[in-house]
């Protein structure tokens, strides 16, 4: 089987924090999974670096954008490094290759009428001297009513046009732009409405419940066209005549990473890429809830509009994490950042907890007692406990050689039921539920090692001594090598 998996691409223009990292885990755990199956697996990421907060996060500095890009993109390769995240190919989306792909799939877009010209009014900062792109705006939500930027939601996830917005004002000098008239491209979205709905019946079944509800509404309000072109200095030039001054916004740029990544990652390695991307392919893509629409609505749009077979089939959508009981707020310094974190703590460690405590189906909430309670009371309580009780057995009893013995018949049924249990839950994205079936397995071996005392049976009957740390250590075996997919 052939298993390509997309990895959501964070932004470049900071640190990377524990929210992120539980949204994205969840794509190394399916990777190494498969590969244990002996599948084919493509698991491709990387950096998006023409997102407007890198923009405005250079202008504060007053540096170019490459400067800002650079850096986080260093520092997210070690980061993801660090963790252990076994990506085939982790890129960036200001790499040439990246870009005159880009090109290429807008002028077939614009070619098969796809994407238009329309006048639309759009605002201007008198103050700045420029037209906004939807990041550069700030204003109220009419839907929620909660702080939002131009093109998104986040608090009720509304795609958003900068017009939308109650109570609109500048991102970079805060007064209130004005509306004026100018002309962009845009993506005739709603032109797959019967495509998408389709494909939603289809797939569905293989999403997140959050994913779900998010795309049903979406497709019951009826999907509207999305401009394409921003009037921006940083991103990839629009290849249309007319347009040359204006730049590809991020959403068609970032979200089409994914396949020309794999396209990159096939002719530098000689690899057949085109099989992860035809029908025959499963593919994953893993992202926090505020993603949803960029992969269940746009993206297979996209892709459907420049004929391409595979379309996502599960989605592996988390919810968000909150630090200490508030809400991760990076303007404000509330966040754990990995670059921190890692230094510090074992990446398996802290890699378990976002298992364990995973954000799959509703927010969860990091805390430093909870950390270290998890890691003490299960990790290395129960798990380590094993392990170290039985090797230290082996050692002292056995001369660190393990003893010949006969393998216990509903300890192997147990094992067996185990893989299939836990294979199902991965598949189906239900990591937080598959290392619960781990553990609880961990417990009936550490229970069947007290039952049968080898402490005391090492002096009256060896076979049995010898049965029982056999038993341990091929159990001990099997967790090693379903935790290592996990943790």
């Amino acid at each position: 089987m052939n298993i390509l998996i997309g990895g959501a691409w964070p932004y470049a223009n900071g640190s990377l924090h524990l929210g992120h990292i539980a949204a994205l885990l969840p794509g190394d755990v399916i990777a190494r999974y498969y590969r244990a199956k002996g599948d084919e697996v493509l698991y491709v990421s990387g950096s998006d670096c023409h997102g407007t907060p890198i923009s405005i996060r250079a202008k504060k500095e007053n540096v170019i954008p490459s400067v800002i890009t650079d850096k986080y993109h260093k520092e997210f390769k070690y980061c993801f490094d660090k963790l252990g995240f076994s990506y085939d190919y982790y890129s960036r989306t200001d790499n040439e290759y990246h870009k005159e792909e880009i090109k290429k799939i807008i002028t077939k877009l614009y070619d098969e009428g796809f994407i238009y010209e329309k006048e639309v009014e759009q605002l201007y900062c008198k103050q700045c001297k420029q037209f906004l792109p939807d990041r550069y705006v700030e204003g109220t939500c009419p839907t929620c009513g909660s702080k939002a930027r131009g093109d998104q939601c986040d608090a009720c996830q509304t795609i958003l046009d900068p017009l939308d917005l109650n109570n609109r004002r500048c991102k970079l000098c805060g007064n209130e732009p004005v509306v004026k008239k100018g002309k962009q491209l845009y993506f005739a979205l709603s032109k797959f409405q019967k495509v998408l709905e389709k494909y939603f019946a289809d797939t569905k079944d293989g999403w997140r419940l959050n994913a779900i509800n998010n795309t049903a509404r979406y497709l019951k309000e009826g999907l509207q066209d999305r401009a394409i072109s921003r009037d921006l200095t940083w991103g990839i030039d629009v290849p249309i005549e007319g347009y040359e001054d204006k730049k590809i916004y991020v959403w068609i740029d970032a979200v089409l990473g994914y396949y020309t990544v794999s396209k990159k990652w096939g002719e530098e390695k000689n690899k057949e890429w085109e099989k992860f991307w035809d029908g025959t392919a499963i593919s994953y893509y893993i992202h926090g809830k505020d993603n949803i629409p960029f992969h269940t609505v746009i993206l297979p749009a996209l892709l459907s509009g420049i004929k391409i077979q595979k379309l996502p089939d599960k989605i592996i959508s988390s919810e968000y994490v909150t630090l200490e009981g508030q809400k991760i707020s990076t303007s404000n310094n509330w966040a754990v950042w990995i670059p921190d974190i890692i230094e510090s703590y074992n990446p398996d460690a802290i890699r378990y907890f976002f298992i364990s405590n995973a954000p799959e189906k509703r927010d969860t909430d990091f805390s430093w007692r909870e950390f270290v309670k998890k890691n003490n009371n299960k990790l290395l309580g129960a798990y380590g406990n094993l392990v170290n009780r039985t090797l230290t057995f082996v050692s002292k009893y056995f001369d660190n050689i393990i003893p010949i013995g006969r393998e216990d018949e509903a300890l192997k049924l147990g094992i067996d039921e185990l893989y299939k249990k836990v294979g199902i839950k991965i598949e189906a994205g239900n990591f937080k539920s598959a290392i619960d079936e781990v553990f609880e397995f961990i417990r009936r071996i550490n229970k069947y090692f007290d039952e049968k005392t080898p402490w005391i049976s090492i002096k009256n009957d060896k076979e049995d001594c010898s049965n029982t740390i056999y038993n341990s250590l091929n159990a001990i075996h099997h967790f090693t090598r379903k935790l290592t997919g996990m943790i």
